[in-house]
């Protein structure tokens, strides 16, 4: 017998989907954010992924705001990790983050979660910028090893947590991971694959850029990105120095312009910032200059791109020099059975694999703490040196 329905009932089922579709319409969509849609990871090996061990570590994860960083880079996927605890200001972005990684308990912060969660071994810090330091910090003294995502401090009133941090990873001994993402983009893996077996020989001049055009600034807690000066976010644009040697910035001058965008104009941001776009030209490590820009306010400029020219050779889009590297695998290693690369040049599966790894086989990371620093903290002085017209300026220096 087949069921009836009533002109009553069908008529309200009616209205009730009109709304729905017209909620769903009146929605915002999620912004467009640059770097997500670069899925491409580059050649990657064509042997099978090999198990390195048959552990999980129980990992907690804090943040899931506009970015939704907190399930980006595949932690639910990776087959050494249980995500075990999930955390959010906001509650129904924490109730959405524990869905989509399938975290079993939710926590109403950080904190709370360091409190009272027991089970984790390590944390995955997604939330505002201006948190990162102090969260890692916190976590490291509770016993955890610590992921982040970019920057690892945030601008000049938080340089004196820039030695704060080395020193308790020091002192920990744990493993505290900046989740970089140029550091697994298919041209700076070659790059520091190549650097390693000595086929650049120090590097001359390197370039990086970060272009990420935004007439409007992207939603962010507190508003943290309205008016940020370019060079407090360095790392995508100096990582192409930093995660290919292993090196750092020695000193820097940086030059900028004020900017027509509205969040840069006298009054209108925080940081009294009135450039959005700062290109600055660094002494390396290696006696080397590096020239590294990043820009919010160039239509059309766009992407996270660098070249390294070296003693022996250079690359731009490829290797071209004096150097035989033909036994140099520039190629990405596999990743394990169901994770994504991810976004960002098919980046963020690499950086949480890394971070398992060093972890379970008790190693350093790519863009360890001391690279984190080197990368991040060189940004927030090129920011002053560009507010006092270009004047050239020391740069601290970060050791493990």
């Amino acid at each position: 017998m087949k069921p009836t329905v009533s002109r009553r009932t069908f008529f309200k089922a009616a209205a009730g989907a009109a709304l729905a579709a017209t909620a769903r319409a009146q929605t915002p969509a999620a912004p467009k954010i640059a770097g997500f849609d670069e899925t491409d990871a580059g050649k990657v090996k064509a042997a099978a992924w090999t198990p390195f061990s048959d552990r999980k570590v129980k990992v907690g994860i804090a943040g899931y705001g506009v970015c939704k960083f907190g399930a980006a880079f595949g932690f639910q996927n990776h087959p050494n990790v249980e995500v075990a605890s999930a955390t959010d200001l906001n509650p129904a972005a924490c109730a959405e983050l524990a869905k989509v990684t399938g975290a079993r308990k939710t926590y109403a912060s950080c904190e709370e979660m360091y409190a009272k969660d027991r089970e984790i071994e390590a944390v995955f810090i997604a939330t505002d910028a201006p948190s990162h330091a102090e969260l890692c910090i916190k976590g490291l003294k509770r016993g955890l090893h610590m992921a982040s995502a970019v920057p690892a401090v945030f601008g000049e009133d938080q340089l004196a947590l820039a030695g704060d941090l080395l020193a308790t990873v020091k002192a920990t001994g744990l493993v505290y991971a900046l989740f970089e993402t140029t550091a697994f983009r298919p041209q700076c893996h070659a790059m520091r694959e190549i650097y390693k077996a000595g086929g650049f020989g120090k590097l001359i001049y390197t370039e990086g850029e970060y272009y990420h055009y935004m007439d409007k600034h992207i939603g962010s807690y507190k508003d943290w990105r309205v008016g940020l000066p370019p060079q407090y976010y360095p790392t995508h644009s100096n990582g192409f120095y930093t995660c290919v040697t292993g090196g750092s910035f020695t000193e820097v001058a940086c030059l900028a312009m004020p900017s027509l965008l509205a969040d840069n104009q006298p009054g209108k941001n925080r940081y009294n910032n009135p450039f959005a776009t700062e290109v600055a030209l660094f002494r390396t490590s290696e006696g080397g200059m590096a020239r590294m820009a990043v820009s919010w306010d160039m239509p059309g400029a766009h992407g996270e791109k660098g070249r390294v020219y070296g003693q022996k050779g250079s690359f731009e889009e490829r290797y071209s020099g004096q150097a035989d590297i033909s036994k140099v695998a520039q190629e990405k290693p596999p990743l394990p059975p169901g994770v994504p690369g991810g976004g960002h040049g098919g980046s963020h599966g690499y950086l949480t694999d890394d971070f398992i790894r060093a972890i379970l086989l008790k190693g350093r990371p790519v863009c360890d703490a001391a690279c984190a620093l080197n990368t991040t903290v060189s940004g927030i002085y090129a920011h002053l040196s560009a507010m006092k017209d270009g004047e050239t300026l020391k740069i601290p220096q970060f050791q493990l």
